[in-house]
């Protein structure tokens, strides 16, 4: 059954039932499915025959579900920009992904108000493009990941094959912006069993009191979410099973879950179940897992990221291409009918990563792992791209829009970590004048101008001002030395 009569069918049988929760503001099955339609509609008026990627820029309102359906009714792909993202990085997207328009939530909420269903007979179909989402790119440029209807199925029939959701029945939390691949777990997986999508805005969960009451009502059931999200509702010690007794499964991904914070979960939620899994936007959201019980505490720490998921492979390779030994340390290798075709428009890159392995595609994380008996552990990255609270950033990226700001002759930027997970990012900065002020006011400053340039997760939360930079044994800044100092 194709993803869209997965909907279809919720839409029919439980039009009154909520398919999404945002704030203070909901669409039931039956809104989202008119809607949808309308806008479909529209979008084959304005565009034609041009099968061109459909831009939305907001956040989490309804409106950006009802766009997401509405694109692939029609055969076009989405491309998701959070209403965070500076003017000038929209800009660099849309030219990026050609996109033949560019909607906000309050444009789609006047033009899908009212018209007849929608015959989807040029809907997206297996081996077409079904999202886009951007990621930070080592040259400061954006780069597109390209997503295909085959890819997220199969995600899909993993984990509904895998894993038990009541249909109709289940809540799921959405933690993470719908430019994150993390939110299509949420999105798909709760529209296609018919649950309820229950997302916790970015100005809720800035206002813990607020969070926190929402998250005692919400009734969730389904939590998909960075480990960092976890450790800061842990916090709150009422954060427990009593909070919300309803929750009966925990997955995370995105980055390393510590055994610390896996432990004190177990202890919060004891009869839920844990999952730790892995897995790139490359290669759809996730392609291990492991439960986490009792006894994979007191085997591993670190923690496994699991088995690979049926009809999926993982290798590891090392640099030379050869398989490693079973055991010995190497490159992630992900190949299976999961891996992106590719980067969008981007030939040069995609050649890099992606290739052609028996039959199917294969993409090279650029993670250093590691196989013991089919258990697979990630041990961090093999380049400067770090993972920070499950956004993936290229250190380079932030280098590259630090430089170009006026006052910036140079600049490094490192990791900054608490124990074995990455707690913020650092920036040394050589100026090419004299500092505006004292170290805060300066810091302040380049904050600043470099909200204009990349997401607020980009920004570096501390600064250091150096007259010049330590340098290695090649010429080169000495990152390693640098490192030092942080502690």
């Amino acid at each position: 059954m194709h993803l869209l009569e997965s909907i279809a069918h919720w839409v029919k049988v439980t039009p009154d039932r909520l398919a999404h929760i945002s704030d203070d503001r909901s669409i039931s099955y039956g809104e989202l499915g008119a809607r949808s339609d309308a806008l479909a509609a529209w979008l084959d008026g304005e565009l034609g025959n041009r099968k061109v990627p459909v831009a939305i820029l907001g956040h989490k309102e309804p409106e950006m579900l009802v766009t997401f359906l509405a694109a692939v009714k029609t055969g076009r792909p989405y491309v998701p920009i959070d209403k965070s993202t500076p003017p000038s990085r929209v800009e660099r997207v849309l030219e990026i992904s050609e996109a033949g328009m560019l909607l906000t939530p309050e444009k789609v909420a006047s033009l899908s108000v009212s018209g007849g269903p929608y015959e989807a007979s040029n809907r997206v179909s297996e081996g077409d493009p079904f999202y886009i989402l951007f990621t930070s790119g080592s040259t400061g440029e954006p780069k597109g990941v390209v997503i295909t209807l085959a890819n997220l199925n199969h995600y899909l029939a993993w984990m509904t094959g895998d894993y038990a959701f009541a249909p109709g029945a289940e809540i799921f939390l959405n933690h993470a912006p719908f430019t994150f691949d993390l939110s299509v777990h949420d999105i798909y997986l709760s529209l296609s069993t018919g649950g309820t999508l229950f997302s916790l805005t970015k100005e809720t969960t800035s206002d813990l009191k607020r969070m926190f009451e929402l998250l005692r009502s919400s009734g969730i059931t389904q939590w998909m979410a960075t480990p960092s999200f976890a450790q800061m509702c842990m916090i709150e010690k009422r954060f427990n099973q009593e909070m919300l007794p309803g929750l009966h499964r925990f997955f995370f991904c995105g980055e390393v879950f510590a055994h610390e914070t896996a432990v004190q979960l177990s202890e919060r939620f004891p009869t839920a179940r844990v999952f730790n899994t892995y897995g790139p936007t490359e290669a759809t959201i996730a392609v291990t897992s492991v439960e986490i019980t009792k006894e994979v505490l007191a085997e591993w720490n670190p923690l496994p990221i699991g088995r690979v998921m049926p009809g999926t492979r993982i290798l590891i390779r090392a640099e030379d291409g050869r398989e490693v030994a079973p055991g010995e340390r190497g490159e992630i290798v992900i190949a299976g009918p999961n891996v992106s075709p590719g980067y969008l428009f981007r030939p040069d890159l995609t050649e890099k990563v992606f290739a052609a392995f028996e039959g199917t595609r294969s993409y090279r994380t650029g993670d250093w792992g590691r196989d013991r008996n089919g258990m697979v552990f990630c041990e961090g990255r093999m380049d400067n791209q770090i993972k920070l609270h499950g956004h993936r950033i290229e250190l380079g990226d932030m280098e590259s829009n630090l430089r170009a700001l006026d006052e910036v002759a140079d600049a490094v930027v490192l990791p900054v970590k608490k124990g074995d997970r990455i707690d913020s990012v650092a920036a040394f900065i050589v100026l090419s004048g004299q500092k505006a002020g004292s170290d805060f006011e300066q810091a302040a400053a380049l904050k600043k101008q470099l909200s204009e340039r990349v997401p607020p997760y980009m920004i570096p939360r501390k600064f250091f001002f150096l007259e010049s930079f330590p340098m290695n044994a090649n010429g080169k800044a000495d990152r390693k030395k640098l490192a030092e100092s942080l502690g």
